[in-house]
């Protein structure tokens, strides 16, 4: 057969984690990949920021499914120790609930010890649980989620489809937890991992339980340097493979030839291709890169999604150390319903918000100069919601409070970097829709064939990979995503060699 080296041109559009990863897969199988980031420096989400002698990773900052990372390094002939130096935290993170403070250790011995001391008995209901969790997890991520989703036929498995009813698809996360237990305190962090999907736990399936099993079982990792030294060692993969990546090149537009994209464009070149894939923004590319005619969905499909909070975040240099701050610390001293329902029944501001507190200079030494602290702190908010500077500020007051209370210290007079990030920023850094910060909601009415599809409808070479399709949002997934896009560009436009 011909060599078809010629039809192998794929443009990428964002490099994001999935972008990254799409790319990496696609250079492997053979493709010339050009990666297209808006941005001057690539992560998209997971980029970085420094300022008087302090390093802040801007979005990502959890390390679990350290798996996950580990297959994909593999599939390159390489380890993570190659890129970058990653270590197990212990304590994993600490919770100030309302009347005390739980640290979780990383050792199962001592995290039984732990919730015997909290409610007796319920070491072994956790045995059980994370039993169940742990059977999800090595179906759900090692099979579900590497699925398409394109058609239902994927799933036309009798050991999948029988695996499926052990999932607890159509039973809430909320009264499968409460199965377990009954202390509010460990029923709190056992809803807790879930956060990260976008999703009240009455709203989501429980077969998201699976994320009990990456954070307690599978652990809090951190790479040194933080999540950031992870994109700076896919993008040195990536430089290794001969992926070409460009900053600073915002898509435009493109130029069509019938059914297909034949050149990808910005304000500063053209790039001629065979294959797009979308790392960008999906709505974004679908709603307003996209002509009308060749858009896979319209304005009413996309207001009837349930959108992942946005996130109120502070970037804090604080010239002293803080005590009783952890590498991560949540405050869980509010009512969660409440903070819940007003990010999603009632869409508007928290009265009362929880908070998460992020100190990577308590555990790595080159983020921030010695004897100081560069702090992140996020409050989870509803996305498309009036973002102006007078309500940072007064959110701003409301953390240092409390963060004031909590480690008995004056914080304000010895801030000497400060910068907020909310909605005005995901919209015009990523184009992020209504400003959300996670993607789309796992709720079940947005699971697998049920998300956005991956491949457009009109298009006979345009893809789309990241959070707002399958298999969903968080940083593993979206390594997964990435590789399942080029499994599928793989299928659907092979690459013939002598």
């Amino acid at each position: 057969m011909p060599t078809k080296d010629f039809h192998s041109r794929v443009v990428v559009i964002g490099a994001g984690f999935s972008g990254l990863s799409c790319s990496c897969h696609l250079a492997k199988m053979g493709y010339q990949v050009t990666i297209l980031e808006k941005n001057d420096q690539p992560g998209g989400r997971a980029r970085s920021y420094s300022d008087q002698g302090f390093t802040w990773d801007m979005g990502p900052s959890w390390y679990w499914m350290p798996d996950v990372f580990e297959q994909f390094f593999s599939t390159f002939g390489k380890k993570v120790s190659d890129y970058y130096q990653l270590d197990r935290l212990n304590p994993s993170y600490r919770i100030k609930f309302k009347t005390d403070t739980m640290d979780i250790p990383a050792s199962m011995l001592e995290l039984e010890k732990l919730f015997d001391k909290i409610e007796a008995g319920s070491s072994q209901k956790l045995r059980s649980f994370l039993k169940q969790a742990k059977y999800k997890y090595d179906l759900g991520v090692k099979k579900l989620v590497y699925k398409p989703s394109r058609s239902l036929l994927e799933f036309v498995d009798l050991k999948l489809l029988l695996g499926l009813l052990k999932l607890d698809v159509f039973t809430s996360m909320a009264k499968h937890v409460r199965k377990h237990f009954e202390d509010e305190r460990l029923i709190q962090l056992m809803e807790f991992p879930i956060l990260f999907l976008g999703a009240t736990a009455e709203n989501t399936p429980a077969l998201y339980s699976l994320m009990n099993y990456a954070d307690l079982s599978l652990g809090t990792w951190y790479p040194k340097g933080g999540m950031n030294s992870v994109v700076k060692g896919m993008v040195k993969l990536a430089d290794e493979l001969g992926v070409d990546i460009k900053l600073e090149e915002e898509v435009t537009n493109f130029s069509f030839k019938g059914n297909q994209i034949v050149s990808v464009n910005t304000s500063n070149e053209t790039y001629e291709c065979e294959m797009v894939v979308a790392g960008a923004d999906y709505h974004h590319i679908d709603q307003h890169i996209l002509p009308p005619s060749f858009q896979n969905y319209n304005k009413k499909y996309w207001d009837s999604r349930v959108l992942a909070p946005s996130s109120l975040l502070f970037y804090l240099g604080v010239d002293k150390e803080l005590p009783n701050l952890e590498h991560h610390t949540l405050f869980f001293d509010e009512d969660f319903k409440q903070h819940a329902s007003e990010i999603y029944d009632m869409p508007q501001w928290p009265s009362k918000p929880l908070l998460y507190v992020s100190a990577t200079s308590k555990t790595d030494n080159t983020v921030a100069p010695k004897g100081k602290e560069n702090l992140v702190v996020l409050i989870p908010v509803a996305p498309d919601i009036e973002d102006t500077n007078e309500t940072r500020e007064r959110y701003f007051n409301l953390i240092m409070d409390k963060l004031e209370l909590f480690t008995g210290e004056k914080i304000r007079d010895h801030i000497i970097s400060k910068r907020s990030y909310a909605h005005k920023e995901f919209i015009s850094d990523y184009h992020s829709f209504k400003g959300n910060a996670y993607g789309l909601a796992n709720t079940l009415r947005q699971t697998a064939i049920l998300k956005p599809s991956l491949k457009n409808k009109r298009l006979k070479n345009l893809y789309y990979t990241g959070q707002l399709t399958v298999p969903g949002p968080g940083v593993p997934p979206s390594l997964i995503s990435g590789e399942v896009i080029a499994k599928e560009i793989g299928k659907d436009f092979p690459i013939f060699k002598n």
